[in-house]
């Protein structure tokens, strides 16, 4: 069975009405400049065995993705190592809504990706790993869970928390974040970043590579900003929050090597640590 083919029953399955797609252009304008609430829905919304063992592998895939898929995770992280409280922590990068918002064109590949390729960005970045089988089961779990965590939400449409609260861009310090790492974050992540029972690596490794979004300073100050430290998120000032990311960022981690192939139109963001093919964008130090 091909996985649109695949992916269409679940849609219907779960009730999620993404697939009710917009007859004309304002009404497509009109969903996505409208926010749907967050809401988080609940397994027992699902009455369909084969649909609910699907979301709950899923979301098992999530928790424990080296464990799952060790052939396809090259490092110590895993997907709720970004996507907290299984995806559905709002303002840090949650999965509630994600699957209502594609097809959707980004950037950095420079053309309109399906979300299993997103999926695969992940893996390979993220998790310094391999792509997983596009039409396999595992894809077919992750996507069903995110299906079922868009519920509800119209196609198109933006959901209340998604993403991270875009952050103010400020000059980061190397010396001050050293220090504040140490302070702060080395208790969990470890004195040279290798993480712990407690955190995920942060460098080195067994962390994500340069071609991750966390890779980014200002997509690592804003996680950091909201979501960090565990046990008081939010209590870091928003230089303390880029003075983190600019250190963290600054120490050595893997490599990606199609990295030179991103942001093919030359659009690149400021913060991207590499050159890429364009030739128009040079690594801007913050």
């Amino acid at each position: 069975m091909r996985l649109t083919t695949h992916l269409a029953a679940v849609t219907i399955l779960l009730a999620c009405h993404v697939a009710d797609r917009p007859a004309d252009k304002g009404a497509k304008s009109m969903a996505a400049s409208v926010a749907s609430p967050f809401r988080i829905p609940s397994d027992s919304e699902i009455v369909d065995a084969e649909i609910i063992r699907s979301v709950r592998r899923g979301r098992a895939v999530l928790r424990n993705t080296r464990d799952s898929l060790p052939g396809h995770v090259g490092n110590q992280l895993a997907c709720i190592s970004c996507h907290a409280a299984d995806g559905t922590q709002k303002n840090a990068l949650p999965l509630v809504g994600v699957y209502a918002r594609f097809p959707q064109y980004r950037a950095r590949s420079g053309r309109v990706d399906l979300l299993e390729d997103r999926v695969n960005d992940c893996f390979e970045r993220s998790m310094s790993g391999r792509a997983i089988d596009r039409g396999g089961a595992d894809m077919r779990d992750l996507i069903a869970y995110m299906a079922f965590l868009s519920r509800g939400i119209p196609a198109g449409a933006q959901t209340e928390g998604q993403g991270v609260p875009a952050l103010e861009p400020l000059v980061g310090d190397t010396s001050r974040g050293a220090t504040l790492y140490a302070g702060t974050c080395a208790a969990c992540h470890g004195t040279r970043g290798e993480g712990s029972v407690a955190a995920r690596p942060v460098w080195g490794p067994q962390s994500y590579n340069i071609g991750a979004g966390m890779a980014r300073v200002r997509t690592a100050a804003a996680f950091i900003r909201v979501a960090m430290p565990q046990s008081r998120p939010g209590s870091l000032s928003v230089q303390q929050a880029f003075d983190l990311a600019v250190y963290i960022n600054s120490r050595p981690r893997p490599d990606f090597a199609r990295k030179f192939s991103d942001w093919p139109r030359g659009d690149a963001p400021p913060d991207v640590a590499y050159p890429t093919i364009a030739g128009s964008h040079k690594p801007k130090t913050d």
